[in-house]
């Protein structure tokens, strides 16, 4: 079954675009494909540029997902009212939220590296800006 449902999603998003985007008929009643139009953008899609476009998205989903966990955990600190077992509980959520961001910021250096070294663009329009 699962085959199946694979082999129908793979036949619909081959031929969607081609059915979509053609818009003349030739001479012999064949359907021909303009290049322009509202599917224009489709040409420019590549493997390449979805796979650097979720590495982006994931950095900067993670990385934000692991700033609210500091922030909160500074809340939970702050909130704690000097109770050792919450203090304990706060620091960790910290510790583990740091320890998330060097792991995301390593990433991204690594990333960076591998672009450099083999010309592979893997964060194509992904960078942090200084202030």
């Amino acid at each position: 079954m699962f085959k199946q449902l694979t082999q129908k999603i793979q036949y619909a998003a081959f031929t969607f675009p081609v059915a979509v985007g053609a818009t003349n008929t030739s001479e012999s009643g064949d359907i021909a494909v303009s290049p322009g139009g509202n599917f224009s953008n489709l040409s420019s899609f590549t493997i390449s540029g979805i796979i650097s476009g979720l590495l982006t998205l994931i950095l900067s989903l993670v990385s934000l997902v692991f700033f609210f966990m500091l922030v909160m955990g500074g809340a939970r600190w702050i909130m704690s009212s000097g109770d050792e077992k919450a203090v304990a509980a706060a620091r960790s959520q910290i510790t583990n939220a740091l320890i998330g961001l060097a792991i995301v910021f390593a990433s991204y250096a690594i990333l960076n590296l591998i672009s450099t070294l083999f010309g592979v663009k893997l964060l194509d329009g992904f960078m942090i800006n200084p202030l």
